[in-house]
């Protein structure tokens, strides 16, 4: 097989080219570098640069290199964006999925799968998060996140497509320095960047109905997430018009202010946060059930979060050597 991959340039696109063809398959990167990096994609993987809304240039890709399965990541991604931008998500996410579908339907692909969020959920009131808890987005984000589920699905059912949708939780890491995460819209490059400016990482409240009064989530390494794409496509092969969908996370809460402790301790800073008011709209606990991944996929993540922070660390002085203690 042949596989396409969109967003293949972006952070969690070039580790999983970077996973595919390491596990021996063929592989196609298709991105229109507005995040993405170019020099992310390894030498020998073809990079088309486009739009998944330019379908002719979708269908002109499938065709030129003998696609059969496609891994969709392209997306914008951002929460607080998406509330000021609710149209622009939309057309992006959605409009950008539709046009990709049509064209991969028309081209006869047989495997798709779905880079979805937890961010479907909403604020679940559960101790683990499981993939029949409701679905209730309080996002424009999580809500395309949730209609391109639909869309995929009922793809699947009208076509024969075989299809997986994955709902990361919360992503960090890197495989090697220079392919880590270099946005700051995340905890810990978010907390990594108050270090660099010598200010005090923030937690948004302190009240919760939680163990230390912050909120807890869920983390995933990118090269955990990364393989379960892998595992994902190898499950679409094999099981010709399966139709899956998964929580993509570890099962471990870990808390807010638990992570600025061990950001602390790894990068050799020593700065207690600043406590500050709630932000709208963040649930207490939103932790993975991961269960269901390791039964229909035979995956289960392997990285702890010392290895994620470590690792995310090396990536963030490459591009800020200012901040590495002397």
């Amino acid at each position: 097989m042949t596989w396409l991959i969109t967003g293949g340039a972006g952070y969690i696109g070039a580790h999983v080219v970077r996973a595919m063809t390491e596990a021996g398959e063929r592989v196609v990167a298709y991105d229109n570098l507005s995040t993405g990096i170019a020099e992310r994609v390894p030498d020998g993987v073809p990079l088309v640069m486009g739009s998944t809304l330019d379908g002719q240039r979708v269908a002109d890709t499938l065709a030129e290199h003998s696609v059969t399965g496609v891994i969709h990541l392209a997306a914008k991604k951002q929460i607080g964006e998406s509330v000021e931008r609710p149209l622009h998500y939309y057309r992006e996410n959605v409009e950008g999925l539709r046009v990709l579908l049509e064209a991969v339907t028309a081209a006869g692909v047989s495997s798709f799968v779905f880079s979805s969020s937890a961010a479907v959920y909403g604020m679940p009131d559960v101790d683990l998060v499981t993939e029949d808890t409701p679905c209730v987005p309080i996002s424009p984000y999580g809500e395309t996140k949730l209609a391109g589920e639909w869309l995929v699905r009922a793809t699947g059912r009208a076509t024969g497509l075989s299809t997986a949708s994955l709902r990361y939780f919360n992503v960090a890491g890197a495989a090697r320095a220079d392919l880590a995460d270099i946005g700051v819209y995340n905890l810990v490059p978010m907390v990594f960047e108050k270090l660099t400016e010598n200010a005090s990482p923030h937690i948004f409240g302190d009240d919760y109905p939680t163990p230390d009064g912050t909120c807890v989530r869920d983390y995933i390494h990118v090269v955990d997430l990364a393989e379960a794409h892998v595992a994902a496509a190898h499950a679409l092969r094999a099981g010709p018009g399966r139709r899956l969908t998964l929580n993509i996370g570890r099962g471990e809460g870990v808390s807010v202010r638990e992570m600025i402790d061990h950001v602390n301790a790894v990068t050799g800073y020593d700065r207690p946060p600043t406590v500050t008011p709630r932000r709208p709209g963040d649930p207490a606990r939103v932790v993975a059930s991961a269960g269901r991944a390791a039964t229909e996929l035979g995956w289960k993540a392997g990285h702890d979060v010392q290895d994620m922070i470590v690792s995310a660390w090396e990536g963030w002085v490459r591009l800020h050597p200012e901040a590495a203690r002397k």
